[in-house]
């Protein structure tokens, strides 16, 4: 499996780690942090709260060099014994840089682990969340294992939204799927890495963001097999500003660049590119019968309008238009 260069590696610095490291470590927890420390206290609380008898270590990646914030919160829980683990500065900014720098120290510092979970900053585990997991990977072979992250909104009044696309999970019931479309819930083998090579997440997508769905379904190409938890279950803190109008419209608009960009990586050719983005024009008027049959059976508007900005964001990025919201400048604490 090709690592990452010497050059990349002297780029993050070692700020905090457990007393003592065991390599010989089975299971590696990895969360990517960025300008959220009050959320990652509560990831780091539902990670030592595990009902499981398997030792398992974290990694922590901050990427954000300037400020640090998350560096306090990973010094204290790694002092504190509750879990044992090591926390890496990424100095290069991006979605792809931060969570390619989570798995690439975890493969490298625990060359004995064969299962990689990664959970988001701002995420809570279940109580039986680690156990599901990796006892589902193990009983069915999978190389992959997803499951779902339920949204808690800040606002009580937007619970509504949790049946919108941009918040609902892809599946309702435990078993083999196609594909998985986002890492924030996941299993990853160490096997997947040695088959797509280094970095595993296309720098392409850094400040787009969709790494994750580009990255499982050039898994789905290589025949890997995927399994849905519906039982190992995350929650996800909500804010209000991730509820509002505009939010939701960037978000569609994302969600469509992401597939175009996603499908224009397996068009290698001039007219095979052509195709799809007559294929994207025309999904325009479609989305448009989508969203008035959307209309029919929900009653928020931001769920029927969600076909309409998704074909609205493909056709944009086929003419080199996207939003790019991972950039340190578009992200508020």
């Amino acid at each position: 499996m090709d690592g990452p260069e010497p050059s990349v590696r002297a780029l993050r610095a070692l700020v905090a780690a457990s007393p003592a490291l065991d390599p010989a470590t089975e299971i590696v927890v990895c969360i990517p942090c960025f300008r959220r420390p009050q959320y990652l206290r509560r990831t780091l609380e539902s990670l030592a709260a595990q009902r499981t008898s398997r030792r398992f270590a974290v990694v922590m990646v901050e990427n954000d060099a300037s400020k640090s914030e998350s560096v306090p919160v990973a010094v204290e829980y790694l002092a504190s014994g509750k879990f044992t683990g090591l926390c890496v500065i990424e100095p290069r900014q991006g979605n792809c840089h931060a969570i390619n720098a989570a798995f690439e120290t975890a493969l490298q510092m625990f060359p004995a682990a064969t299962s990689f979970l990664m959970i988001d900053d701002d995420e809570i585990a279940s109580r039986d969340w680690l156990e599901q997991m990796v006892r589902t990977a193990n009983a069915t072979g999978a190389d992959i294992v997803g499951g779902p992250v339920f949204p808690e909104f800040d606002d009580a009044r937007k619970r509504g939204l949790r049946r919108h696309p941009a918040f609902a999970p892809a599946y309702d019931a435990s078993g083999p799927v196609p594909v998985i479309y986002g890492c924030g819930n996941c299993l990853i083998r160490r096997s997947v890495f040695a088959r797509l090579g280094m970095p595993a997440f296309d720098l392409r997508f850094n400040f787009l963001g969709g790494g994750d769905t580009d990255f499982f379904y050039r898994c789905r190409r290589l025949g890997l097999r995927f399994h849905w938890v519906n039982e190992a279950v995350i929650s996800e803190t909500v804010p209000q500003g991730r509820t509002s109008l505009k939010w939701l419209v960037m978000r569609g608009l994302r969600i469509g660049a992401i597939n175009y960009h996603v499908q224009r990586k397996a068009t290698p050719t001039a007219w095979l590119r052509a195709k799809l983005t007559a294929k994207l024009l025309a999904a325009l008027p479609l989305s448009l019968v989508y969203a008035v049959c959307a209309v029919l059976t929900e009653r928020e508007r931001t769920i029927a309008m969600h076909p309409v900005t998704v074909a609205i964001g493909s056709a944009l990025a086929a003419f080199g238009l996207e939003p790019q919201p991972y950039k340190a400048s578009k992200i508020v604490s």
